[in-house]
């Protein structure tokens, strides 16, 4: 959906709460200016997602050429299926030790299955951002905001 975002931007009063606009925001917090971006076939090879996140001033990289399909093919063949197997947890580790090889400071889980998979804990000692969370808690503040409460976050609003 959000690869036709400026058709729907254009044809809609309503806000779109855009991906990757959240997960760039979320990322340039911590101050990192290179990240990883793993996904589908289709997020981590299209210029939708990519583009975009450099166009917030973000250098990304995704798995090379040889690791994409694995990637890929964990997603599709068992996050989607929910089985969770340790050796693709080891292969996705192993791939994010690549990318933070090519310098790579924080790792984008831009499918929402990674996130169930990954704990959500740094691995490799870099930091992760998961992009369904990150859109979910955005839509809570957007949903929130006519009701703000000073100094809550949004999960303190939802808790209390």
């Amino acid at each position: 959906m959000h690869r036709v975002s400026d058709a729907i931007e254009k044809r809609c009063r309503t806000p779109l709460i855009h991906i990757v606009d959240v997960t760039a925001a979320a990322v340039k917090r911590t101050g990192l200016e290179r990240v990883g971006l793993l996904g589908t076939a289709f997020t981590m090879e299209q210029e939708f997602y990519l583009e975009r996140l450099s166009a917030h001033g973000l250098s990304v990289a995704v798995p090379d050429a040889m690791d994409r399909p694995e990637v890929h093919r964990i997603i599709y063949d068992e996050l989607c299926r929910a089985i969770f197997a340790d050796s693709s947890r080891i292969a996705y580790r192993d791939v994010i030790g690549r990318l933070v090889d090519r310098g790579c400071e924080g790792i984008i889980l831009g499918c929402t299955e990674i996130e169930l998979f990954l704990p959500m804990a740094e691995v490799a000692g870099i930091p992760l951002f998961p992009t369904t969370r990150l859109h979910v808690d955005a839509a809570i503040d957007v949903a929130l905001e006519s009701r703000p409460t000073p100094g809550l976050s949004v999960r303190d609003r939802c808790q209390g």
